[in-house]
Protein backbone atom coordinates (compact mmCIF):
# COMPACT_ATOMS: atom_id res chain seq x y z
CA UNK A 1 0.00 0.00 0.00
CA UNK A 2 1.44 3.28 -0.93
CA UNK A 3 1.34 6.18 1.67
CA UNK A 4 2.62 9.84 2.89
CA UNK A 5 4.76 9.45 5.54
CA UNK A 6 3.53 12.66 7.89
CA UNK A 7 6.39 11.83 10.62
CA UNK A 8 9.66 10.04 10.36
CA UNK A 9 9.27 6.18 10.96
CA UNK A 10 12.70 4.55 12.60
CA UNK A 11 13.17 1.69 9.68
CA UNK A 12 10.72 2.71 7.07
CA UNK A 13 10.42 6.58 6.09
CA UNK A 14 11.03 10.19 6.70
CA UNK A 15 8.42 12.69 6.99
CA UNK A 16 7.03 13.68 2.98
CA UNK A 17 8.44 10.57 1.50
CA UNK A 18 5.87 8.37 -0.68
CA UNK A 19 6.63 4.51 0.06
CA UNK A 20 5.23 0.98 -0.10
CA UNK A 21 4.16 -0.43 2.96
CA UNK A 22 2.39 -3.92 3.93
CA UNK A 23 -1.01 -3.21 3.85
CA UNK A 24 -1.48 -4.78 7.92
CA UNK A 25 1.55 -2.56 9.05
CA UNK A 26 -0.31 0.73 7.67
CA UNK A 27 -3.49 -0.33 8.66
CA UNK A 28 -2.87 -1.67 12.26
CA UNK A 29 0.08 0.37 13.96
CA UNK A 30 0.61 3.37 11.32
CA UNK A 31 -2.76 4.72 10.39
CA UNK A 32 -4.41 4.73 13.91
CA UNK A 33 -1.05 6.53 15.40
CA UNK A 34 -1.59 8.99 12.53
CA UNK A 35 1.75 8.82 11.39
CA UNK A 36 1.03 7.89 7.67
CA UNK A 37 -1.97 8.24 5.45
CA UNK A 38 -3.00 7.16 2.08
CA UNK A 39 -1.17 8.22 -0.94
CA UNK A 40 -4.32 9.14 -3.33
CA UNK A 41 -4.09 11.95 -6.41
CA UNK A 42 -5.56 14.62 -3.73
CA UNK A 43 -2.90 14.05 -1.28
CA UNK A 44 0.35 13.59 -3.58
CA UNK A 45 -0.72 16.91 -4.73
CA UNK A 46 -1.15 18.79 -1.60
CA UNK A 47 2.50 17.17 -0.58
CA UNK A 48 3.90 18.56 -3.84
CA UNK A 49 2.46 22.06 -3.00
CA UNK A 50 3.97 22.18 0.32
CA UNK A 51 7.22 21.05 -0.57
CA UNK A 52 7.00 23.55 -3.12
CA UNK A 53 6.41 26.40 -1.13
CA UNK A 54 9.00 25.10 1.72
CA UNK A 55 11.89 25.20 -1.39
CA UNK A 56 10.32 29.07 -2.11
CA UNK A 57 10.64 29.99 1.51
CA UNK A 58 14.51 27.96 1.67
CA UNK A 59 15.38 30.00 -1.25
CA UNK A 60 14.16 33.55 0.12
CA UNK A 61 15.75 32.50 3.26
CA UNK A 62 19.21 31.71 1.43
CA UNK A 63 18.96 35.35 -0.67
CA UNK A 64 18.11 37.09 2.56
CA UNK A 65 21.11 35.54 3.63
CA UNK A 66 23.54 36.18 0.97
CA UNK A 67 21.95 40.25 1.05
CA UNK A 68 22.77 40.52 4.50
CA UNK A 69 26.60 39.00 4.26
CA UNK A 70 27.20 41.70 1.91
CA UNK A 71 25.85 44.41 3.96
CA UNK A 72 28.32 43.03 6.55
CA UNK A 73 31.22 42.92 4.51
CA UNK A 74 30.82 46.72 4.25
CA UNK A 75 30.47 47.68 7.85
CA UNK A 76 33.44 47.53 10.76
CA UNK A 77 31.79 47.03 14.15
CA UNK A 78 34.18 49.47 16.27
CA UNK A 79 34.40 48.41 20.04
CA UNK A 80 36.41 50.10 23.12
CA UNK A 81 38.27 48.11 25.22
CA UNK A 82 41.34 49.05 27.88
CA UNK A 83 44.45 48.33 27.19
CA UNK A 84 48.39 48.72 27.66
CA UNK A 85 50.98 50.31 26.24
CA UNK A 86 52.04 47.64 23.72
CA UNK A 87 48.06 47.42 22.40
CA UNK A 88 47.32 44.27 23.87
CA UNK A 89 44.18 44.03 25.86
CA UNK A 90 43.17 44.24 29.36
CA UNK A 91 40.64 40.61 28.93
CA UNK A 92 39.58 40.22 25.41
CA UNK A 93 36.72 40.84 23.42
CA UNK A 94 34.24 37.70 22.50
CA UNK A 95 31.84 36.94 20.19
CA UNK A 96 29.24 38.27 22.63
CA UNK A 97 30.64 41.60 22.85
CA UNK A 98 30.79 41.87 18.72
CA UNK A 99 27.04 41.21 18.81
CA UNK A 100 25.74 43.49 21.18
CA UNK A 101 27.88 46.41 19.33
CA UNK A 102 26.72 45.34 15.80
CA UNK A 103 23.10 45.54 17.16
CA UNK A 104 23.47 48.88 19.18
CA UNK A 105 25.52 50.56 16.33
CA UNK A 106 24.14 49.18 12.89
CA UNK A 107 20.42 47.83 14.42
CA UNK A 108 20.98 44.19 13.28
CA UNK A 109 20.64 41.58 15.06
CA UNK A 110 22.83 38.38 15.39
CA UNK A 111 23.18 35.58 17.29
CA UNK A 112 26.68 35.44 19.39
CA UNK A 113 26.54 31.57 18.24
CA UNK A 114 26.96 32.35 14.87
CA UNK A 115 30.07 34.49 15.12
CA UNK A 116 32.78 32.57 13.95
CA UNK A 117 35.73 33.44 16.48
CA UNK A 118 38.28 30.96 16.96
CA UNK A 119 40.21 32.95 20.22
CA UNK A 120 38.68 36.02 21.49
CA UNK A 121 39.96 39.78 20.29
CA UNK A 122 43.66 40.12 22.61
CA UNK A 123 44.84 42.94 20.20
CA UNK A 124 44.21 46.26 19.02
CA UNK A 125 43.52 47.10 15.32
CA UNK A 126 41.06 45.86 12.72
CA UNK A 127 40.28 42.25 12.75
CA UNK A 128 38.09 39.71 9.99
CA UNK A 129 35.68 37.65 11.96
CA UNK A 130 33.58 34.81 10.01
CA UNK A 131 29.82 34.91 10.31
CA UNK A 132 28.08 32.13 9.52
CA UNK A 133 24.56 33.32 8.44
CA UNK A 134 23.03 30.22 6.44
CA UNK A 135 24.31 26.48 5.84
CA UNK A 136 25.40 27.43 2.49
CA UNK A 137 26.46 31.10 3.37
CA UNK A 138 29.10 32.96 4.93
CA UNK A 139 29.96 36.46 5.80
CA UNK A 140 32.97 38.68 6.28
CA UNK A 141 32.82 41.20 9.76
CA UNK A 142 35.50 43.78 10.41
CA UNK A 143 35.62 44.53 14.00
CA UNK A 144 38.04 47.15 15.26
CA UNK A 145 39.32 47.05 18.83
CA UNK A 146 40.29 51.10 20.06
CA UNK A 147 41.81 52.16 23.26
CA UNK A 148 39.08 53.20 25.75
Amino acid sequence: MKVIFLQDVKGQGKKGEVKEVSEGYVRNFLMPKGLVKEANAGNVNTLKAQQASEQKRKDKEKEDAQALGVKLGEMTVVIKAKSGQDGRLFGAITSKQIAEGLEAQFGIKLDKRKIELDDPIRTLGVTQVQVKLHPEVKGTLKVQAKEE
